[in-house]
């Protein structure tokens, strides 16, 4: 009872989620971003994931430290480039503008198109690794790559930033006059769209790990599953988002590659899932080599 009454006096609860006062914080002389210590702790939720489940396949997990040693670097270049070359007038004015990504503008398709593409490459000719054994690598580290997009986009809730149009919801998310974009600076709260996909992500992960128990999806199955996945909500979400883009025929930008993400991921996986086994084997294949050359030697690159 007296929590109760203790409730009362402070007065109603807000009818809105509120946004930091702060996008970080300060030890001495450095400023410690929020945006970038969420991502930290996304890559190692990515790396624990995938080393238990590559385990769990038969395969050894020391790998994924090296893979996320090169592929992680590339996914923040590759997501880098496409926010860059998609919404160039965004980028601050100062010669460093490039690198900001402090700041945000890391685009999600370019970025994970860089870290797999680098990873695929890293597995291939460091590792080794024969092409059913990338194929099962694939699907052990894809329901991490949802988690830490999960994790990161807690990030663009303390820059304020990838909310959507006005709402008087009570999870509506209360945005500061400085960051309201231009049009809207009368509204004080909008949609909490990064909320909305940090959801969709997690359950859409526990999906693929259910679909991957179920022994449903031959490999790399689950990635299309991702790609196609992800981008059937963003099809919704850039129909609420407010934020700066490019538009085509109507549509944001990322309307359109969602679209395309979503058709060309449910393409592939069907390509697939049914297409037939190499030597007439099971659709599982055999499971993955304990080493390789190199890992054999040392367990490092």
């Amino acid at each position: 009872m007296t929590s109760l009454f203790h409730l009362a006096a402070l007065g109603p609860l807000p009818a809105y989620i509120p946004s930091p006062s702060n996008s970080g914080f300060s030890i001495g002389p450095l400023f410690f971003h929020a945006y970038g210590i969420c991502y930290v702790f996304a890559v190692v939720a990515a790396i624990a994931i995938a080393r238990r489940r590559w385990a769990r396949a038969g395969g050894d997990p020391e790998i994924v430290y090296n893979v996320a040693w090169w592929g992680f670097p590339a996914g923040l270049i590759g997501g880098r480039i496409y926010f860059l070359i998609t919404t160039p007038s965004q980028m601050p004015d100062h010669w460093w503008g490039p690198f900001a990504i402090w700041d945000g503008g890391l685009g999600i398709w370019g970025g994970i198109a860089g870290g797999v593409v680098v990873g695929v490459w890293y597995l291939r000719k460091r590792a080794q690794l024969s092409w059913p054994d990338v194929h099962r690598f694939i699907n052990a580290v894809t329901p991490g790559l949802l988690v830490a997009q999960s994790i990161g986009r807690v990030g663009n809730y303390f820059n304020q930033e990838l909310f959507g149009k006005p709402s008087t919801l009570p999870w509506a998310l209360k945005i500061s006059f400085a960051h309201r974009p231009p049009g809207y600076v009368r509204f004080a709260t909008f949609q909490p769209t990064f909320l909305y996909e940090i959801i969709w992500n997690l359950l859409l992960a526990a999906a693929l790990v259910w679909l991957d128990n179920r022994r449903k999806v031959r490999p790399p199955g689950l990635f299309p599953l991702y790609v196609a996945g992800y981008s059937a909500f963003r099809i919704l979400e850039e129909t609420l988002r407010i934020d700066y883009s490019v538009y085509i025929l109507g549509m944001r930008l990322n309307f359109w590659v969602a679209l395309i993400g979503t058709l060309g991921g449910l393409i592939w996986f069907a390509r697939i899932q049914f297409r037939q086994p190499a030597g007439g084997g099971r659709a599982g294949g055999n499971p993955p080599t304990s080493a390789t050359p190199e890992y054999s030697r040392s367990g490092t690159a």
